[in-house]
């Protein structure tokens, strides 16, 4: 009897969930947390030499910041995205766009706090780096040539996110000397990510194979910094663990986004362009954890496990 009255409001929660999760791009959320992994990793040298209750907070926090970048990025594009994306969450009107606006903010806001909270105040500092780069993203610099490195900076940010967590723990040593290539790595990840940008934004106008060239050559940035770093780490053919590991996701990265970007390069269109971003924005979590497996096989693999739900929920909601 009560199942007949339940059964609107019901549909109506599962319908305003989904919006939420189209909003937020759920399945790019499970990317964030091995960025920070990966930094905790290049710092401490192989297993991250922090609790696991910071480390999983500060994770937390780069959930809430890419949930809000993404969120805020909805609000600004509503224009656009009336014309050019009718079936996202603002213009299909599941979304009022000021609702979306005080959500991104909210959640900009929250991932700063629990950044602090949970990695102290050198986290706390870095993840207000990492929103004013989302914010600038976001607003003065969208549409702008500039706009592919601030969502760049975003990234390598969120590497840094990880690294300050170690950095900034009472644990850590005074004087933290690091090899200079660690410093390299969140640059890497910038360039990469700004890259992938670069070609999202031509995704829906005509057909721009240099646009594809640009994340090609992203890609073979990032297979070459990840050789480099194995050379700089002195791994060899003893190191059987490492090689498979590292190794292993490396070739997993390079086939996947590999596969979609020449595919994209041949014919560059929507239908061709969009799954190619997509798969080198999950891709990104396979390069993490080959990063972090060059350290530590174990934290390699838990990096790139992310992968798993991101690519799983990827085939029910959009990943751009």
């Amino acid at each position: 009897m009560n199942r007949t009255n339940a059964t609107p409001a019901t549909g109506g929660l599962r319908r305003s969930l989904s919006s939420l999760a189209r909003l937020v791009r759920v399945p790019n959320l499970f990317t964030a947390p091995p960025d920070v992994i990966l930094g905790a990793v290049l710092v401490s040298g192989g297993r991250p030499a922090v609790p696991l209750s910071s480390l999983a907070g500060t994770a937390l926090a780069s959930v809430l910041l890419y949930a809000a970048g993404t969120t805020l990025n909805d609000y600004a594009d509503a224009d656009e995205d009336a014309r050019l994306r009718p079936e996202r969450p603002i213009p299909s009107g599941d979304v009022s766009r000021t609702r979306a606006r005080n959500l991104g903010l909210a959640l900009l806001g929250a991932g700063v706090v629990v950044a602090a909270a949970a990695g102290g105040p050198t986290a706390g500092i870095v993840a207000a780096v990492l929103g004013s780069f989302i914010a600038l993203y976001d607003g003065a610099l969208k549409g702008t040539p500039l706009g592919f490195a601030a969502m760049g900076g975003c990234r390598g940010a969120n590497v840094a996110l990880g690294m300050a967590v170690v950095a900034g723990s009472p644990s850590a040593p005074t004087t933290l000397t690091l090899p200079a290539w660690v410093f390299f790595v969140p640059v890497v990840v910038a360039l990469y990510i700004a890259g992938v940008t670069y070609m999202a934004e031509r995704e829906t106008g005509a057909g721009d194979s240099r646009a594809v060239l640009v994340g090609m050559a992203g890609v073979g940035l990032a297979v070459g910094s990840v050789v480099a770093a194995g050379a700089a780490v002195g791994v060899g053919p003893s190191d059987t663990a490492t090689v498979v590991v590292a190794g292993g996701l490396l070739c997993w990265f390079a086939a996947w986004t590999g596969r979609d970007l020449l595919t994209a390069y041949a014919d560059p269109r929507p239908s061709t362009i969009g799954p190619a971003v997509g798969a080198c924005v999950l891709g990104l979590v396979v390069l993490n954890g080959a990063l972090s497996g060059l350290l530590t096989p174990v934290w390699g693999v838990v990096a790139a496990a992310f992968v798993v739900p991101a690519a799983g929920l990827s085939s029910a909601f959009d990943v751009s």
